[in-house]
């Protein structure tokens, strides 16, 4: 019998890898590790639907019933011995496995400085974390958003339906930098007339509060007051468990055109993690932070995994 194969990061990516797993044709062991104690869901409505209440948690949960997996949840991989193929586990296990597919995804990045460990301050990546931060919302509560990215900006907007006064702060002079200069005005107009208070161009010198959050402090020397504030400063890949696994690890775990681990061709990746060379970027590494990416990546991750090296198809889908 063969050692089953082993999937890190019980997220959207993981679970399609798993179902490609089944669907090309993997009849052995498969085992789901995922550090949430919650089975796979999606995230996109943890800043919108379920933030704002329209959704509850069983709203958010994919359909998991068509993968015949064991799942060991609430457990974290903590290290990857790619010679003798094993996967390090927080629980003092660890799991030999035949392929493996690494998909822990990202988390938030905290606030850097002083501060960070003030009640009333949230970050936004988890179902725990979009539930505890709609606990907070509350009509008339202060919210202060630092940070005008996706999440940023999504949050103030679900807030301000709430009936929360917002204030949007970001470094830059227009929010939703990704999207460009002539979406990003068309965005801060729109917050503007949705009554979220812009303070553009104004990085953040200082949080404050003694114990609480009670505010920001510019750079400028002007003050916030709020209740309560979101950090959404963008995220950072989940690799330090790959740390002396002799894999290639840089802002993301480094794969090959097939999503296959380099140097390690029974490993793949997918997802927020993973780090590739992508022919729209003249073959230069990109990483993407998207749930669509996450989906495709790791279909054709498992696929590549089961195929010989000359059947393997590159990823190229459009970012």
């Amino acid at each position: 019998m063969s050692a089953p194969a082993v999937v890190v990061g019980a997220s959207l990516a993981g679970l399609r890898a798993a179902e490609a797993l089944r669907a090309r044709g993997w009849e052995g062991e498969l085992v789901m590790v995922g550090a949430e104690p919650h089975m796979p869901y999606t995230r996109p409505p943890l800043s919108k639907a379920l933030l704002g209440g329209a959704l509850e948690p069983a709203g958010v949960e994919l359909e998991c019933e068509g993968v015949d997996a064991e799942w060991r949840l609430g457990v974290t991989a903590t290290g990857l011995d790619p010679e003798r193929r094993r996967v390090a586990l927080d629980d003092g296990d660890s799991l030999a496995y035949e392929m493996l597919v690494v998909a822990t995804g990202c988390r938030p990045r905290p606030w850097p400085g002083e501060g960070a460990d003030l009640e009333g301050l949230f970050t936004l990546r988890t179902v725990d974390d979009s539930l505890a931060l709609r606990a907070a919302l509350r009509p008339g509560a202060r919210l202060a958003v630092i940070g005008a990215g996706f999440i940023g900006c999504e949050v103030a907007s679900t807030a301000r339906s709430l009936g929360v006064e917002v204030t949007l702060v970001d470094v830059l002079p227009r929010p939703m930098r990704a999207l460009g200069p002539l979406v990003g005005e068309v965005c801060a107009r729109m917050h503007a007339e949705h009554g979220v208070e812009l303070r553009l161009v104004a990085p953040v010198a200082a949080l404050l509060g003694d114990g609480a959050f009670s505010g920001l402090e510019l750079a400028d020397g002007a003050r916030v007051e709020a209740d309560l504030a979101v950090v959404a400063l963008g995220a950072q890949p989940n690799v330090e468990w790959l740390e002396g696994s002799g894999l290639a690890v840089r802002a993301g775990l480094i794969c090959d055109e097939h999503c296959i681990a380099a140097g390690a061709s029974r490993i793949a990746a997918a997802g927020d993690v993973a780090t590739w060379p992508h022919p729209l970027a003249s073959g230069g590494l990109i990483r993407v932070e998207h749930w669509s990416n996450a989906s495709e990546q790791a279909g054709v991750a498992a696929a590549n995994l089961l195929a010989a090296e000359h059947e393997r198809i590159a990823y190229d889908a459009v970012p």
